[in-house]
């Protein structure tokens, strides 16, 4: 079980020893001033200097400098160098897109934030941000790595196309990567598609919708190695990111967006989404004929089998078509074994969503983020369950794990099935080659 402050701070630092803090004392002059925080994203990277941007529009290699990550933010975030924030977690979604591209993402003091001018330098190892240029540090020895050897499959987690092709550019190949997952959500982000305008414009604007969704989908099936598939979780936004990115139709202000409509139970109420999924799967399928079949769904915040069965029908699927469940709720986890015999294909145990659930524990606040424990008992003893419901079904079960807790559950979980951000599995694979 984690400590305290391990929850939020990520994997432990032994910190710098004497030798490395007189390094520091040696290459950074006096009269710059360090910043302490809190990384919440790491990289392979140990220091990154860049100018600020405090524009929220792209700037390809600036230090994005912004109060909080938000969808608006998508293109700043992709072209960045790294990320300093004065609110989120670790967890959040752009924190999650952050991971996969391997962009490091330090929170500071709100009262620092207007600090930060012109050109600074971010020490992770020191998990601070130097005001101005700065020598990087040595790092401290990482602690032992899983390898592959321990692990059976792998699905990793992937922002667009150009996460496949960096991720089968690995060489040697990691062939234990042998599915891509993509929320729709952020396929509309690089994409420019703002889902919610085109669903309430009527069924020409969902159909077109559905078929730009394909298009892109299509796009990513191509760069696929044989063996590999797809799959895309249904769109699930929350109204609160749903109104950063939509412009002509008014998104309901929820109190509490988290808890709110959104996953499943958004989709069932949403009318005109049958029409855009429809189409979505007409265009796939006459683009990719045979191949097809290496794209499947997965329905997203879903509680139990009465939405499962009332989704497929409301989605048109017939029995023969694959459906998977994105696991992420109590209710979900003592639901398991009823998805599975309801007929879902695949389960794939989202954690970060599960865990603020089971303990309480908002994950973008980190106010709380002490609570918010990856290792909790209650959490593993979920990812059991779970898990063992898919084993006794003969349905593979997918979990989510960050890097830092990927050790902790190969050791402690029935399941060598894991889902990874793009980033992690690189730097897994760097160290495996080395």
């Amino acid at each position: 079980m984690l400590c305290p402050d391990e929850a939020d701070r990520g994997p432990r630092r032994t910190g710098p020893g004497p030798a490395t803090r007189e390094l520091v004392r040696e290459r950074t002059p006096v009269s710059l001033r360090e910043v302490p925080g809190v990384l919440l994203v790491d990289s392979h990277k140990r220091s990154v200097r860049g100018p600020c941007n405090r524009s929220g529009k792209p700037v390809d290699g600036a230090i994005l400098v912004v109060d909080a990550l938000g969808p608006e933010l998508y293109e700043a975030i992709v072209g960045c160098s790294a990320v300093i924030c004065a609110r989120g977690g670790r967890t959040g979604h752009m924190q999650s897109l952050c991971r996969s591209r391997g962009i490091p993402v330090l929170r500071i003091d709100p009262s620092e934030l207007d600090a930060l001018d012109d050109e600074v330098t971010l020490l992770l190892d020191r998990e601070s941000v130097v005001l101005g240029g700065a020598e990087p540090v040595m790092r401290a020895p990482e602690p032992p790595a899983a390898t592959f050897g321990d692990i059976e499959s792998i699905c990793v987690v992937i922002a667009d196309a150009t996460d496949i092709r960096s991720t089968n550019a690995l060489a040697p190949r990691v062939e234990h990567a042998d599915s891509f997952f993509i929320r729709e959500e952020f396929l509309c982000f690089s994409a420019a598609l703002s889902p919610i305008d085109a669903l309430r414009a009527g069924v020409r604007e969902a159909e077109r919708y559905g078929a730009a969704v394909a298009s892109e989908l299509c796009s990513m099936v191509d760069e696929l190695l044989p063996g590999q598939r797809l799959i895309m979780r249904l769109l699930d936004l929350r109204s609160d990111d749903a109104a950063k990115i939509t412009t002509g139709v008014r998104v309901d202000d929820e109190p509490n967006p988290e808890l709110g409509r959104h996953g499943a139970r958004w989709l069932l109420h949403e009318r005109h989404y049958p029409h855009a999924f429809q189409a979505l799967r007409t265009h796939v399928r006459e683009r990719l004929g045979a191949d097809a079949d290496r794209l499947s769904f997965a329905v997203p915040f879903i509680n139990d089998r009465d939405e499962f069965l009332r989704l497929r029908q409301f989605l048109g699927l017939g029995d023969d078509t694959p459906l998977g469940v994105f696991v992420e709720t109590p209710a979900a986890v003592h639901s398991a074994a009823e998805f599975c015999a309801a007929g879902a294909s695949e389960l794939f145990v989202g954690t970060k969503d599960l865990i603020q659930f089971y303990l309480a524990a908002d994950r973008g606040n980190h106010l709380v983020s002490s609570v918010y424990q990856t290792r909790h008992p209650a959490v593993l003893a979920a990812l059991r369950e779970a898990v063992g419901s898919g084993r006794d079904a003969r349905v593979p079960v997918h979990v989510f794990a960050l890097g830092v807790d990927l050790d902790h559950y190969v050791q402690h979980l029935p399941t060598h099935r894991l889902m990874m951000c793009t980033a992690e599995l690189q730097q897994l694979a760097v160290r495996a080659a080395a």
